[in-house]
């Protein structure tokens, strides 16, 4: 077996990992973010109903599943054609890999900018309710019912991720 095809899967394997635990832990915590924030609305005079009307949510339903469900499956697939030596595996790891390392970015954005981001999308929304929404004490509100740790396995996800990635394509080349 080729060395540098099995540090590139076991990287492989490791991003699909992180890119699990985000939706597992928002299975785990979501319905209790959304009764933080259901409370956070009531405190603001928003009717929570206002949530469900516009398909916002908490948990890993939707696109907060099969997002990071795909990136993972993709990722366990390459990994297993690097294991088995098949060529496909240098090719899918240069353009999958590439393609997650991107996408991290786009997450590690969209998270440092989430109460800009979502009082945009409020406003996008045109519904007069969302628009009225304090959304740093919504947000704050949502997050402080998931568990402190809960940040650094978000840094601890980024890094897996970022270094993973970074790995794969390392190692693939040396293939």
């Amino acid at each position: 077996m080729n060395t540098p095809a099995v540090i590139a899967a076991v990287a492989q394997i490791a991003v699909a990992l992180a890119f699990l635990s985000i939706p597992l832990l928002r299975h785990r915590f979501g319905p209790a973010a959304k009764a933080a924030a259901v409370t956070e609305l009531k405190r603001q005079g928003v009717r929570p109903e206002v949530l469900d009307e516009n398909g916002l949510r908490f948990d890993a339903s939707g696109h907060e599943w099969w997002a990071p469900g795909s990136f993972a499956a993709v990722n366990l697939a390459v990994a297993a054609l690097n294991l088995a030596g098949n060529s496909w595996g240098t090719t899918l790891t240069w353009v999958f890999s590439s393609i997650a390392f991107l996408a991290n970015i786009a997450i590690l954005h969209s998270q440092l900018g989430a109460a800009k981001s979502v009082t945009a999308a409020f406003r996008r929304k045109g519904d007069p309710e969302l628009v009225r929404i304090d959304v740093p004490a919504f947000l704050k509100a949502a997050e402080g019912a998931f568990p402190a740790w809960t940040r650094t396995l978000q840094n601890v996800r980024h890094a897996f991720v970022f270094a993973g990635s970074a790995l794969a394509v390392t190692a693939i080349t040396l293939v």
